[in-house]
């Protein structure tokens, strides 16, 4: 079994998490050609992602998840996606930008 050790590298500089502090942060924080998505079961963590993630099939199956959870009406505010943090950071990890 081989690891891809450069993709799981790569997805750390390009996914960034910070923990939610109860407040709404600025629009600002997200650079241009990404976007906010907030992942977990219980508690969310929010994680900038490329804008270039949602044309891909595997981040596409995550969005109907979402779509199928919570419609239109997100609880964070933006995009909520229902899974756990784990199994969203392989996902991605595997993705090309």
């Amino acid at each position: 079994m081989a690891f891809r050790l450069p993709s799981i590298l790569n997805a750390k500089h390009v996914l960034r998490r910070s923990l939610l502090s109860g407040k709404k942060l600025a629009a600002n924080n997200v650079p241009k050609g990404y976007c906010a998505v907030y992942v977990g079961e219980e508690q969310k963590k929010r994680f900038v992602v490329p804008i270039s993630y949602l044309h891909e099939p595997a981040f596409q199956q995550l969005l109907i998840k979402a779509e199928e959870e919570f419609g239109f009406n997100h609880p964070m505010g933006g995009l909520t996606i229902p899974c756990r943090e784990d199994i969203f950071v392989s996902i991605t990890s595997q993705l090309e930008i």
